[in-house]
């Protein structure tokens, strides 16, 4: 790969000519600006690390392709209705005012991804980012299609012939098929999928989907067909940052220097000692199958995305040579510098930062999990009505009127009986009698409160809602109290 040192940009001098106009025909100095991007061409490889990649790259796709079709009574599984704001889970309903456990899911993928990182570096980016799962797939067609890394390489060298202008754009509709696709399964999260399915074949999507359809079929094509590690280098905030989750106890991809070098090319019969020479033998096989393009021989870099595709290569090497496995290996600094086994390196990975993320993750998990199963089948908002805050009513009462959202969250029908106490002879009435919500819905419901005029003096007295749920069959009430004012004017 080419270095920064290795690329020149010319510096033209400003020489005004005769003519008053900028002279730029002289030959100017060249000096060192940036290193232009050269494609890089990933070897395919063989081995654990990789068979626990691709078993990631199949988990997660299928579980985001196939979740959308999956139905929960009459209903998709997995639908984030933005159109009603409801979000629908499997079994769980959930309203915008139920943003908190949002926020509780952020923050355990927040500390998940600090524990995994904190033991075992960027396993996240090398195994179930949708940035490397999307280009392995993406590379994986190139291979069927172009060849492995020489043929692809070769092809890409040669002129422009029929045989090119096959490979190139039946790669590229296999790539555009895959990435519409994609698109298309990602807005089936936020409308239902076999109605979106239908609209897509009869031409009748919506704007709004299809643009959201193609946006992100773009932007799975350009990421994992044309940029890959570009965004893993340059645009991921995450390569940036990692070093603060590390420490030297954080396992790795390693290169065993005082085990590698020197390094040099060998016959397999060879003696070491006579050639003085260490275990590598140079091949650069790991920088071949490295899908960032660099050298781990180098040591610790920030593009490494800890995907351990080297260390497959390096053991497929070390065996054929005849050599004992783990020149690269997942390992610590500490491990390497101080010579520990699997057991003492393991013993030491499990330090008292690793255990309070693990704390704190199972604590938050352990609240939110709580916090759904005891939650109840319907929630209610108060809201005052502004236009009138008191009014004096026929029967010389004071009246506040209010508003109450009731939003069932339960998959059957609700019937709702309110209540409210906080003050003296104090009245509810309702508009209608019959408070029934349909499975899922939600209904705003005016409620006024009375009391006698002479109850109490000018001021805000603090009520209690009290509003009790049943089902068609009675078999369960649910209790759920809110709270709210009334105003008695002076």
């Amino acid at each position: 790969m080419e270095s920064a040192d290795q690329t020149k940009r010319k510096v033209i001098p400003i020489v005004p000519s005769q003519e008053g106009a900028i002279d730029a025909s002289e030959e100017g100095a060249w000096g060192e600006l940036y290193a232009s991007h050269q494609k890089i061409y990933p070897r395919s490889v063989q081995g654990i690390f990789a068979k626990w990649r691709w078993g990631f790259v199949f988990l997660t796709q299928i579980i985001f392709y196939c979740l959308p079709w999956l139905e929960w009574g009459q209903r998709q599984a997995v639908l984030f209705d933005l159109g009603v704001r409801r979000f629908y889970i499997f079994g769980i309903v959930l309203y915008p005012q139920d943003f908190i456990y949002l926020t509780g899911l952020l923050v355990i993928s927040a500390f998940s991804l600090f524990l995994f990182t904190a033991i075992a570096g960027r396993l996240w980016c090398g195994y179930a980012c949708p940035q490397t799962v999307y280009s392995e797939i993406f590379m994986w067609i190139e291979r069927k299609v172009e060849g492995d890394r020489t043929a692809r390489m070769r092809l890409d060298s040669q002129d422009m012939s029929l045989e090119k202008l096959v490979k190139k754009w039946y790669k590229h509709f296999l790539w555009i098929g895959l990435s519409i696709w994609t698109g298309f399964t990602f807005v089936g999260y936020f409308t239902p999928i076999r109605e979106l399915g239908m609209e897509f074949f009869l031409g009748n999507m919506s704007s709004w989907e299809v643009f959201w359809v193609f946006f992100y079929g773009f932007a799975t094509y350009g990421n994992a067909g044309f940029m890959r590690e570009q965004v893993c280098k340059y645009m991921c905030p995450y390569a940036r940052f990692q070093s603060a989750m590390f420490d030297k106890d954080t396992l790795i991809v390693t290169y065993d220097a005082e085990r590698g070098e020197p390094r040099g090319a060998r016959s397999k019969k060879a003696d070491l000692a006579t050639l003085s020479l260490g275990a590598c033998v140079d091949c650069t096989l790991c920088v071949q199958v490295c899908p960032t393009g660099i050298d781990i021989r180098n040591g610790l870099q920030y593009e490494c995305i800890g995907c351990g595709a080297c260390a497959d290569v390096c053991d497929t090497v070390m065996d054929k040579v005849g050599y004992p496995r783990g020149l690269v290996k997942y390992s610590t600094q500490h491990a390497m510098q101080n010579k520990w086994t699997s057991s003492q390196t393991l013993k030491h990975i499990f330090r008292p930062r690793v255990l309070i993320y693990t704390g704190i993750l199972l604590l938050v998990v352990a609240l939110l999990f709580g916090s759904l199963l005891t939650r109840k089948s319907f929630k209610v908002d108060v809201v005052r009505d502004r236009a009138t805050l008191a009014r004096i009513v026929s029967g010389g009462n004071i009246e506040n009127v209010y508003r109450l959202q009731i939003m069932n969250a339960a998959e059957k029908r609700q019937h709702f009986k309110v209540t409210a106490e906080g003050m003296y002879e104090l009245k509810v009435l309702t508009d209608s009698e019959d408070l029934t919500v349909e499975s899922t819905q939600s209904r705003w419901v005016s409620v006024r409160l009375q009391v006698p005029y002479d109850s109490a003096v000018p001021g805000s007295y603090p009520v209690r809602f009290t509003i009790e749920a049943s089902d068609d069959n009675e078999t369960g009430h649910t209790l759920l109290e809110e709270k709210s004012v009334f105003l008695i004017p002076r």
